[in-house]
């Protein structure tokens, strides 16, 4: 009886901590919370937690092909409106910059696709990377100015410190251990592909293809 009672409590618990991490904003992916993600991925543990989402309007959703959850709203009345237009104009504001930021990685790194969910970046070398070529310190300097980075300064270790420190506040990385330069991408990224995909095709604003070919322009 007390062996069961301690499950059910687990049970509770755990699913009481992802129902937090949804309500804050946050994204889940096996990346991120690994526990989190297995358990949103267990069909009978992810009714619990959609069941108690309902009851304040609120629904789990997922991206990626159901590697990317966070949280959404069952229904939209006028006042769900006016928040989801909010956060998709925050979002867009920093397409941008992400997308920069995402092309010079790529570019730099020599990588044929973009990061995704659990890709590795190695800050050490990929900043002496951007550093031994004129182009891509250009491009750091430019991108880390955007708002979302704010940086001010002309220095380009500078530059890409504070890029990456605030990435990891933004969710887009993670820093598994302090002690090393090295960052993880995280599902957020390939939520932040879905929105841009969804733009290019509902206004055909085309901003990786306009990224890509500023990109393509410096280096020339």
């Amino acid at each position: 009886m007390s062996a069961m009672n301690e499950s059910n409590q687990t049970v509770l618990v755990g699913t009481g901590a992802i129902i937090e991490l949804l309500l804050k904003g946050e994204f889940i992916c096996r990346t991120t919370n690994e526990d989190g993600w297995r358990a949103l991925k267990n069909h009978s543990t992810r009714e619990r937690v959609e069941a108690y989402l309902n009851q304040i309007n609120r629904t789990v959703a997922s991206a990626a092909e159901g590697d990317v959850f966070f949280c959404g709203y069952l229904q939209l009345g006028e006042s769900e409106r006016k928040v989801i237009s909010s956060q998709f104009k925050d979002i867009c504001q920093a397409l941008i910059p992400m997308v920069e930021w995402l092309v010079l990685v790529q570019e730099a790194s020599g990588q044929d696709a973009p990061l995704s969910e659990g890709a590795p970046v190695r800050l050490t070398e990929l900043q002496s990377r951007i550093e031994d070529t004129p182009a891509f310190r250009e491009q750091l300097a430019k991108l880390s100015q955007y708002r979302l980075f704010g940086s001010t300064s002309t220095n380009s270790d500078a530059q890409i410190k504070l890029v990456f420190k605030r990435l990891v506040e933004l969710g887009y990385l993670v820093r598994p251990n302090v002690e090393k330069q090295i960052y993880i991408a995280t599902g957020k990224l390939d939520y932040l592909y879905e929105v841009i995909r969804f733009i290019d095709e509902t206004e055909g604003l085309s901003l990786e293809a306009q990224a890509e070919t500023a990109t393509q322009r410096d280096l020339l």
